[in-house]
């Protein structure tokens, strides 16, 4: 299928992840191999409200300042259920359950309100062997007025599920040096409930130990958007109005947790990185820019 599906309004999250258990049950599977090919299709929800409360809560989850202008962050939980209505689909290659975010980009170009009337549209581009499996992009864009201000790229992988093509030749990241902190982070067990109950982001893999050790991990793990999101209200306002946001997450934030974090002008923006100060091993690094 081809074109664009108009869906009535932004599905929730809990009835798209109870479609994508089949598909969690297929990556379980021993050797299983992903096709090369995505739907080309564009999924999209028009007229998209926020609800005052709503933003409050995420603002406050996520330690932003209170405004009625949408955070990033923000705006990427809005869409991201569009998103997952096209990764549920049965002809998409990969399991929603236990896809592991490992990059993001957003391009602000101006801020979005809260009374703004929101279009979303989502779709699947650059599926691409990993180290660890497969991975695939999913860019979402929201619209004011027609005209385009938000526009994320989430990359995710999909672990042991090998393309045909085979494996990717991948170098290997530099030797990480802690640098320098600047905070301190201390997240809770319950970190990933929270925050699942303010985006929908029901994922087993961020609700429970148990639920988790289904889909191999041995604790609970942080969303990604959380810690990056946490390091984007640390950027604070020398982030403009308009700019660009990327991070890449290393290794997940196992639950509880306490994560050391430096912010620091970097050029013309700012680095983050994040990482444990127990081990010392790096959980996401990223910079936002703003836009001349």
């Amino acid at each position: 299928m081809t074109g664009t599906v108009q869906l009535p309004g932004v599905p929730g999250l809990g009835g798209l992840y109870a479609r994508g258990l089949a598909g969690a049950a297929r990556a379980a599977l021993p050797g299983r191999r992903a096709p090369h090919a995505l739907p080309e299709v564009t999924y999209a929800a028009d007229g998209v409200r926020v609800d005052a409360d709503h933003l409050t809560r995420y603002q406050r989850l996520v330690h932003e300042t209170a405004s009625d202008a949408l955070p990033a962050g923000y705006v990427h939980v809005l869409a991201f259920p569009v998103a997952t209505a096209l990764m549920v689909r049965d002809d998409f290659p990969l399991p929603l359950l236990g896809l592991v975010h490992v990059a993001n980009r957003v391009t602000q170009t101006r801020p979005l309100h809260l009374g703004d009337v929101l279009d979303v549209q989502a779709r699947a581009q650059g599926l691409r062997a990993h180290r660890a499996g497969t991975v695939v992009d999913l860019v979402t864009e929201v619209a004011a007025d027609g005209e385009v201000a938000w526009r994320g790229v989430s990359s995710y992988l999909a672990k042991g599920v090998r393309l045909v093509d085979g494996p990717a030749d991948e170098a290997e990241r530099p030797a990480f040096v802690p640098p320098v902190r600047t905070g301190r982070w201390e997240l809770a067990a319950g970190t990933g409930r929270r925050y699942a109950a303010v985006s929908g982001d029901v994922n087993p893999i961020h609700l429970s130990p148990v639920t988790a050790r289904l889909l191999g991990f041995r604790r609970a793990i942080a969303h990604g958007m959380l810690t990056a999101s946490r390091a984007l209200a640390d950027v604070g306002a020398a982030r403009g109005d308009a700019f660009t946001w990327s991070v890449e997450f290393a290794s997940p934030v196992l639950l509880p947790a306490t994560v050391d974090v430096r912010i620091a002008r970097e050029g013309g923006g700012h680095r983050f990185t994040a990482w444990s100060p127990r081990s010392g091993r790096l959980h996401l690094q990223g910079e936002v820019r703003p836009h001349a």
